[in-house]
């Protein structure tokens, strides 16, 4: 529960990073428009995303099961937290990767 909590939160901030970056940066080089059907585009494939995601956290037991013989508490605790951030870091930094490749397209 907690991990999608994490990626619809994550989700959350990048749509409103897209949003509010997205009329300052995109516009700049092309038009910008976020519609109500585009809008529910995003949505559907964030949910894509996300069910990609819980199949990789899904793949997190078969590691710890081979790469954890001895059960180690702290290794799974320390597997579960590189799994969680590096997934909610993702559609933020796709966002970022999105601004950054406008505002440096024509240089």
């Amino acid at each position: 529960m907690e991990y999608n909590k994490g990626l619809v939160i994550a989700g959350f901030v990048a749509f409103l990073l897209y949003n509010i970056l997205g009329p300052i940066i995109i516009n700049s080089v092309e038009e910008f428009d976020e519609t109500g059907v585009l809008m529910v585009v995003h949505l559907i494939a964030y949910g894509v995303a996300m069910c990609v995601a819980n199949v990789f956290y899904t793949l997190g037991y078969l590691v710890d099961a081979v790469l954890n013989p001895t059960n180690s508490v702290s290794f799974r605790e320390s597997l579960f937290k590189l799994g969680y951030w590096f997934s909610v870091s993702l559609p933020v930094l796709f966002i970022a990767f999105i601004m950054l490749s406008f505002l440096f397209r024509n240089h």
